[in-house]
């Protein structure tokens, strides 16, 4: 038999950034629409007035409250939804939804995460376990290594080398992250990165410039029904490090 919720939780994306798309706006209204045509009661939070979702024409229930796991809490009691979606407010909404899980709040009122689960957030957003799951599954991936610390972090780029790319844990969007070309640089956006991770945890991966990325974007159900959504097509910049090469010539690690 088919799981099929009664009353779902939706987690808003908060503030949308100057240059900053608005899917998550879109995504969250459809998922409304989606709710209703199913019969199923939609519970929405975000701390934006300015979005579609929050009309109450659009969601059952509209919660305009700052997203945090105390405010979370206090309406998941009131309201008692048996599942949460978690996937449409962007990092806030996963973030929100894995520091519910570790407090305890879902499992105390019997919230079940839809679409993905707790495990399957925390291994995305830990660079560690996603790291660490990578390699169970055969799949290639640049040397890296974890830090906590900035003397750790500064000790893991002397065993890679520079130039290295910098990715905080918990920050899919990629917040706090960035290519550091030199010590200082390194210096400098380790601690950016590990001041924007909810769990201080950085990885440091070797940086691999001039390379092109063809990414896909799959949707998967239950049954592995599988579509591609759309596919991408990005370069990353030429590396020119200073001393080994001028500004002319291009440089690939």
């Amino acid at each position: 038999m088919t799981y099929k919720p009664s009353k779902v939780l939706i987690i808003g994306s908060g503030p949308i950034i100057i240059g900053q798309a608005a899917e998550f706006d879109y995504a969250g209204t459809q998922a409304c629409k989606a709710m209703r045509e199913e019969g199923v009661i939609s519970v929405l939070v975000n701390s934006n007035p300015a979005t579609i979702m929050t009309d109450e024409e659009v969601a059952d229930v509209v919660y305009i409250e700052p997203l945090t796991v105390e405010i979370l809490t206090r309406i998941i009691e009131k309201e008692r939804p048996d599942g949460l979606l978690p996937t449409l407010g962007g990092q806030t909404g996963l973030t929100l939804a894995h520091e519910l899980a570790e407090a305890g709040v879902l499992e105390k009122y019997n919230v079940r995460s839809l679409g993905t689960s707790i495990e399957t957030i925390r291994a995305a957003s830990n660079r560690e376990l996603f790291k660490a799951l990578m390699t169970k599954i055969g799949e290639p991936m640049l040397d890296g290594i974890t830090a906590n610390t900035l003397p750790e972090a500064r000790k893991a780029a002397k065993a890679l080398g520079l130039p290295l790319i910098i990715r905080p844990s918990f920050t899919l969007g990629g917040t706090g992250g960035g290519v550091a070309y030199s010590e200082k640089e390194l210096d400098e956006k380790a601690a950016i990165g590990l001041a924007s991770s909810p769990i201080r945890q950085i990885l440091l991966e070797q940086w691999v410039g001039g390379w092109k990325e063809i990414e896909y974007e799959v949707m998967r159900d239950a049954a592995d029904n599988c579509i591609t959504v759309c596919n991408m097509e990005t370069s990353t910049p030429w590396v020119c490090i200073p001393g080994t090469a001028s500004s002319s010539r291009p440089v690939r690690r």
